[in-house]
């Protein structure tokens, strides 16, 4: 009986698959972290002999070439990929011989690269399954235009084709099984789809329902920004990305701690924005654990800045270090564990004010405080609080000195970014308030909005 196992990176929004037949596997897309897939293999009693690529990811450092060494696996990356490693080469029309009962065969499906490829699962008696990496996700395609502005006209047009590909050398009732889509920053849009199929697609997927330029033109309007730290991903998957190293980091004491601060490192506190706000080290940013920690805190930092991790736990910092990982940041300087009161020494504790968008407007009656708005551009213009200053997450360490002086309000959708923009302006010597709230209470709280 074939066994298609996800395997879930909801921090990235990816989903790499350990595919069966009780004795023989195959795996596709795995992240760096590949003790997870070794650890599924083996409970299941299955022989990995085969990986495959569907292209160059450009938001995760794939373990693919880690689990080809770990288990004599054949690596199967496209002949076109300039890659730097011995490989199986593979290209489109290939098919891969998987054990006595699978066959892998590839179909070209350039579009979110120009060498993507997705691979068809083909057994005797059970409809076909496909796994279409970055092409056809579910709801959505994956994006045009990760390989820069002069690529993006040529690729979206090429997505397009390519999702027609598979709509028509597919059956109606075969499976898709993406990478991205579940909440990737390589995805078009989201979708809540869990599961689906050819003929699903047909009927809700945009690139499969619109014409050529409806499409085109209405991906390319939703796109907004992605993470800066997608620039080096690339190339350390076209390198060949070795095995990672978790060992836990060396323990740095208060005082080393505040050394680190003053030089200019970055130290990430990853508890929850509630119990940072409540009291933190002076200097230290908040990226908690229980958000988007790897996307944003890649995105924010300048590549190569020296990091120590500060965690309630031993466990939360073993999570944090393999989320690094996973996006090429191999070394943690030094970490602690415990309370503030321990990481600071006798140095004072940090602090600063949470509050709801219904306080923020009870307080803009009273007195002029500046409101910054640290969403993305898709979502500023979508809807805003009028009178705001907007300054994406991503760009207010390089804009801080826009911010005007005095009282500083924050928000984002939630609350998770907002979090982050305050810890980056306390740190900074900033008078700021986290808004942590839902951005749909504003309006109702009876803050004016703009739109545009």
């Amino acid at each position: 009986m074939i066994e298609i196992i996800g395997i879930d990176t909801p921090s990235l929004g990816d989903r790499s698959y350990l595919v069966g037949d009780g004795e023989t596997a195959f795996v596709v897309d795995p992240q760096r972290d590949i003790d997870r897939v070794l650890h599924l293999a083996a409970r299941r009693g299955l022989r990995i002999t085969d990986v495959f690529e569907t292209h160059i990811h450009n938001d995760y450092v794939t373990g693919g070439l880690a689990l080809a060494r770990a288990t004599g696996a054949a690596y199967h990356v496209n002949v076109a990929d300039p890659v730097s490693f011995e490989r199986a080469p593979i290209e489109d029309g290939d098919v891969v011989e998987v054990g006595p009962h699978m066959r892998v065969r590839a179909l070209a499906t350039p579009g979110h690269t120009f060498t993507h490829l997705s691979y068809v699962l083909e057994v005797p008696g059970r409809v076909p399954a496909v796994f279409t990496g970055g092409s056809l996700l579910y709801g959505s395609t994956g994006r045009p235009d990760l390989l820069g502005p002069a690529h993006t006209g040529e690729l979206v047009k090429r997505q397009h084709a390519s999702a027609h590909r598979l709509a028509a050398v597919l059956p109606d009732e075969a499976e898709i099984y993406p990478t991205h889509g579940f909440g990737s920053f390589c995805s078009a849009t989201q979708a809540d789809a869990s599961r689906s199929t050819i003929g699903r697609e047909k009927q809700v997927n945009p690139v499969l329902t619109r014409d050529e330029q409806a499409y085109v033109e209405e991906l390319l309007a939703g796109l907004d920004a992605y993470p800066a730290y997608y620039a080096h991903m690339g190339p350390a998957n076209t390198a060949g990305p070795g095995a990672p190293d978790l060992t836990p980091p060396a323990t740095a004491d208060p005082a080393e701690v505040r050394a680190r601060i003053e030089a200019g490192e970055w130290v990430v506190d990853l508890r929850s924005r509630t119990a940072f706000a409540a009291g933190h080290v002076t200097g230290s940013l908040n990226f908690g654990i229980d958000g988007g920690f790897a996307t944003y805190l890649g995105w924010l930092i300048p590549w190569g800045t020296p990091l120590t991790l500060l965690g309630e736990t031993a466990d939360q910092v073993a999570e944090a270090q393999r989320e690094l990982v996973r996006i090429g940041i191999d070394r943690v300087e030094a970490a602690a564990t415990g309370t503030p009161e321990q990481w600071a020494g006798a140095a004072p504790l940090g602090t600063f004010p949470r509050a709801s968008f219904g306080e923020l407007a009870a307080v803009r009656h009273h007195r002029q405080v500046t409101v910054i708005d640290v969403r993305r551009d898709l979502e500023w213009a979508h809807n805003h609080i009028d009178g705001a200053l907007h300054v994406p997450l991503q760009d207010l360490l390089r804009r801080l000195g826009d911010v005007p002086a005095g009282e500083v309000w924050v928000h984002c959708q939630a609350g998770y970014r907002a979090a982050i923009a305050a810890s980056v302006l306390a740190a900074a010597g900033r008078r700021v308030v986290a808004v942590d709230d839902e951005f749909d209470r504003a309006a109702p709280a009876g803050l004016p909005m703009a739109v545009g």
